[in-house]
Parts: C-alpha cells; sequence; structure tokens
C-alpha cells in the first residue's frame, strides 16, 4: 500500500506548530497570568458589619466602595467576596505595605463639614465631585487637600451664613481641619490643611475619592503570607507537576507505543491551552487552582488512555488498523464524555457553594475538563487519523498489541 507522504507531512507540520508554539510563548503567557496571593506573597482580611440584617444591595456598596480603595493601593485583581449575610472577605495579592492596606481598608473615610459646634453637618463626602479631591499648596508653599464641591451654590451659602467663623472639616469622627470662614466663596471649592508632607496630603485626597464605605466594618480575621513563602509555594508546586507530567509522558509512550507519542502531544497542548485560558478569562491562579490544573492533566491522560484501550481491543479481535481506529474513537467517545459532565456538574455545585479558595479550584477544574475534552478527544482523533491514512501505520506492535493477541475470527 502505498504511502501518501501529504498525510504525513500534515501530522509532522501539526506537531512541529504545537511544539514551536508552547516553547516560544509558554514564559509569556504564564508570566500574564495573575497569581494568587498564596503564590506571590499578599494580605487577606475578614470583615463583618456592625449593623445587623443588613441587605445584599449594601454589602455589595461596600464591597465596590473597597474595591475604589484597593485601586488607590495599586493591588491589581483583588478577590472580594460577600460571604454569608453580614461578612466580606478581601484578598489582596502582591501588597507590600500591609499596615497601610489594613489602615486604608478599615476607614470609613465619611467627609462631613459641620457647623462652628461640630455637631451639625453640613455637607458630605457624597457632596464632592468624582475625583474631586486633589493636592496643592497653600500660599506659604504647604501642601494642601484641595477639594471641588458638586453644588457651589450650596457652600456659597453654608460660607456666607457662617462668614468670619470656623467651618470644621471632619474624618469620620476626627477633626481634620478647622478653616476660618474669612469670605464668602462662590466657586465651590475648598481646602484641608494640616497635612505634613504631600505623600500624606496625597492619601488623603486618594481617600476621598475612593468614597466612604456605606456600612461600618470590624475586622474578623486576617492573615498575611510573604512573598518569598509565596514564591517557594509556586515553585514547589511547578517543580510537583514537572514530575507527575514527566512520569505519565513515560507511562503512556511505554504502554501505548504510537498512540502514547499522540498522547504526550495533546497532552502538552492541552497544558498550553489551559494557561492560555487562564491568561485570556483573567483567572486569578492559586495553589487550589494548581491542583485542579494537575488532576486535569490526569483527567486528559485518562480519555486518551480510554480511547487507545478501545482501539487495542478492535485490534485484537482482528480489525485492520483502519478499522480499529475508527471502532474505537466511537466506541470511547460516549464514555469519555459521560466522565467529563458527570464532573463538571461537581464543580459547578463546588464553584455556587464554595469560599473563593474553592471556587478557584472549581473554575480551573471546569476549564481543565473543557480543554481535555478538545485536546485529548479532538486533537488525539484529527492526528490518529492523519496517520491512519498516511498508510504508513501497518504493525499492531505500533499500539502496543502483540501478534499472538489478536483473535483469528
Amino acid at each position: 500500500m502505498k504511502i501518501r507522504k501529504g498525510k504525513l507531512v500534515a501530522f509532522c507540520l501539526m506537531v512541529v506548530v504545537i511544539l514551536g508554539t508552547v516553547a516560544t510563548t509558554t514564559l509569556d503567557v504564564w508570566n500574564n497570568i495573575t497569581k494568587g496571593l498564596d503564590l506571590q506573597g499578599g494580605f487577606e482580611v475578614l470583615y463583618e458589619t456592625e449593623q445587623k440584617n443588613v441587605s445584599l444591595d449594601a454589602l455589595k456598596d461596600t464591597a465596590a466602595a473597597l474595591n475604589n480603595r484597593i485601586n488607590v493601593l495599586g493591588v491589581s485583581e483583588p478577590e472580594i467576596t460577600v460571604e454569608g449575610g453580614n461578612r466580606i472577605r478581601v484578598q489582596l495579592a502582591g501588597v507590600k505595605d500591609q499596615n497601610k492596606a489594613r489602615e486604608m481598608l478599615g476607614k470609613q473615610a465619611k467627609l462631613t463639614f459641620r457647623d462652628p459646634t461640630g455637631k451639625k453637618i453640613l455637607m458630605e463626602g457624597k457632596d464632592l465631585k468624582e475625583n474631586g479631591a486633589g493636592v496643592g499648596y497653600d500660599q506659604l508653599n504647604r501642601p494642601v487637600v484641595t477639594l471641588k464641591l458638586k453644588d457651589p451654590k450650596k457652600f456659597e451659602n453654608i460660607t456666607r451664613t457662617y462668614l468670619g467663623q470656623q467651618l470644621p472639616i471632619y474624618l469620620d469622627d476626627n477633626l481634620l481641619s478647622a478653616p476660618q470662614v474669612q469670605t464668602v466663596i462662590a466657586g465651590g471649592e475648598a481646602q484641608i490643611s494640616g497635612q505634613k508632607d504631600v505623600k500624606e496630603a496625597q492619601e488623603l485626597a486618594d481617600l476621598l475619592n475612593a468614597g466612604a464605605i456605606p456600612l461600618k466594618l470590624k475586622e474578623v480575621q486576617s492573615y498575611s503570607v510573604d512573598a518569598s513563602l509565596g514564591a517557594d509555594s509556586l515553585r514547589d508546586s511547578l517543580i510537583a507537576g514537572l514530575y507527575a507530567l514527566i512520569a505519565i509522558f513515560i507511562f503512556v509512550i511505554g504502554v501505548y507505543r504510537l498512540p502514547g507519542f499522540i498522547a504526550v502531544i495533546t497532552l502538552i497542548a492541552y497544558s498550553y491551552l489551559v494557561l492560555l485560558t487562564f491568561m485570556l478569562l483573567d483567572v486569578t491562579l492559586t495553589l487550589p487552582g494548581i491542583a485542579a490544573f494537575i488532576l486535569g492533566i490526569g483527567m486528559a491522560v485518562d480519555a486518551n488512555i480510554i480511547m487507545n484501550e478501545r482501539i487495542r481491543d478492535e485490534l485484537r479481535i482482528g480489525r485492520s488498523i483502519a478499522g480499529a481506529v475508527k471502532a474505537g474513537s466511537k466506541r470511547s467517545f460516549l464514555t469519555i464524555f459521560d466522565a467529563n459532565i458527570t464532573t463538571v456538574i461537581a464543580a459547578v455545585v463546588l464553584f455556587i457553594f464554595g469560599t473563593s479558595a474553592v471556587k478557584g479550584f472549581s473554575v480551573s477544574l471546569i476549564v481543565g475538563i473543557i480543554v481535555s475534552f478538545l485536546t485529548a478527544v479532538a486533537l488525539s482523533r484529527i492526528m490518529m487519523t492523519l496517520l491512519v491514512r498516511s498508510n504508513l501505520l501497518k504493525r499492531p506492535g505500533l499500539f502496543g498489541v502483540r501478534e499472538d493477541e489478536i483473535s483469528d475470527l
């Protein structure tokens, strides 16, 4: 039977493209994946509202306000989750100054302008324009926080009413400054003085721009992961995953020969595509996520094994290689599909009812299952079909089947 070189060339080209793409772009993909605090270090804190029976909308508004403050800290991809009826968990991966983070998150930051007695509230932080707080300098070149108000007329009336008197400005219940109104202010602008340096003024301006937290929060628990510890965890996880991959590669090639080689190629493609999906979906990768990733590799191997065993069964009953590949692939499809769909259902349940770490595991597992189904089933079949149609496969031994195992029937 004449060998079809076109099919063989297509197979080899597919292998080269897969390995070349993986070799040249994997590092860039990996570096662009957001790592969780257990992999790069960081800070986690669990807050509980002081108020009882708060609404879900109020919790979500509070979570949004916390997110605004985290943006001030420069932390990328924070994990903020509402838990139970009155708790909010905040995970900040890569945060360097944990004391600053705790102080920034813990303040309610309710800005108020009050009458000279300090008891009557005249204006609040919500009267500020969006991003209306900034940093400027007074006549003595000292840093001050400048404020732009939404309703200049309202502020003008206040300054007219209290002309010649002090107009205290409070952050929560702390007096920031008590400037004396020397003239009616018509432009809707005010200043907060008393900051010792530009850095302190900028932090206050950022805090005011982030907005007040609707609910009062108290810290229930917190813990931090040192950056070096996170790096050690990441390195150990990757080394364990590499050893697992090498062991799997040796096993499938040793047992299944040529189909085992194809399985190795599809596993490499699977690993790359999962990481690429994590990057594109902006998934935050954590230690449980890596565990799910490695578990997904095992499931992808399992799918290859099921298909290859079905092909070997067909060869043992005397089918031709082409017939065995076609029949074995068809017989294995439903088994692989059932195994994957049941695991997806379990992962969805974990995502719905689990905590943040469990959610990360479930998301990674779902992504891994979907990609493994595409690679272990679709890609393996395409590559195997190309080899079969090239007429290069003539001996059952290439599939790990001995001649004395083949039935004469």
